[in-house]
């Protein structure tokens, strides 16, 4: 029997294999990595007929495009773009059945940064340590698909998810991150403390699935000895030399010698995945 598989004919900027990620594997150096954007990771599965763990693409930015051997049901969601089977519009947010051969191609962002494509089955590359996830910083998962790649999917897991309407979140015209202070606050000083919560800092373009980066008042220590590297978490709002803080996402390090000045929560990151270049970061204190 032919194994199920589509043929990646453009890979876009950076599109990845994700999922929900690897979990309990920090005392080995392994972070979570898994999609930044996990409601609407799990959206596109449920609608796409999967379990919300199943293996997607996320796309960055300028989309991809593949071509199914077999039909298959599909859906994008995440950020916002035009979506095509053989050049004909279909519906983004929806389950949309691709026929054998055709070419189906998720447009460039038309706002926010990165979308996901769910196929109905899943993408099923082999296991790494319990995930599928691609993890950029410890090379661990399936490499970033080129041009060529070809992705084994599985066979339908369940019926197309019945929808008339999909909510649609607006990236952020200005992010803002709820940020627990800890546990390195006291190494800033309390000028420094003060910028970090009333000025306002922008998304860097060097941002990336490791963490997003900011520009704007650098942040004056207090303490200036070395740090012994201590252990960090998604959400981690470390400050490295130059003072500008960088928000630790999926990828992120599990170990670190720059102070972390507070922790984002989990729910504000799915904004922070979505946030273009150049959006307005302000970073809001919440009591422990």
């Amino acid at each position: 029997m032919r194994e199920r598989a589509c043929t990646v004919v453009r890979a876009g900027a950076l599109s990845t294999v994700q999922d929900l990620g690897r979990f309990g594997r920090a005392h080995l150096g392994v972070p979570r990595s898994g999609a930044l954007d996990l409601p609407a990771l799990r959206l596109a599965n449920r609608l796409a007929g999967n379990p919300e763990g199943a293996a997607a693409l996320e796309t960055t930015l300028s989309g991809c495009a593949v071509r199914p051997r077999d039909a298959v049901t599909v859906a994008v969601a995440g950020a916002p773009c035009p979506v095509t089977v053989d050049g004909r519009p279909v519906a983004w947010g929806a389950p949309v059945r691709v026929p054998a051969g055709a070419l189906l191609d998720v447009g460039a962002a038309a706002s926010g940064v990165r979308s996901y494509l769910a196929f109905g089955g899943g993408i099923v590359v082999e296991p790494v340590l319990g995930s599928r996830a691609t993890d950029l910083l410890s090379g661990l998962g399936p490499a970033p698909l080129r041009d060529g790649t070809v992705l084994p999917l599985g066979p339908p897991a369940g019926p197309a998810a019945p929808v008339d309407w999909v909510p649609c979140v607006a990236p952020p015209a200005e992010l803002v991150l709820r940020l627990r202070l800890g546990p390195r606050d006291d190494w800033f000083t309390g000028g420094a403390l003060r910028t970090l919560v009333t000025r306002t800092y922008r998304v860097s373009s060097a941002s990336n699935r490791i963490g997003l980066r900011t520009e704007g008042p650098p942040l004056e220590r207090a303490v200036t000895a070395e740090l012994p590297s201590e252990g960090m978490v998604v959400g981690a709002v470390q400050v490295p030399p130059d003072g500008r803080p960088v928000v630790f996402l999926a990828d992120h390090p599990t170990t670190g010698g720059y102070p972390v000045v507070g922790v984002v929560g989990a729910r504000d990151l799915a904004a922070a995945a979505q946030a273009a270049p150049g959006t307005p970061v302000r970073f809001v204190a919440v009591r422990r």
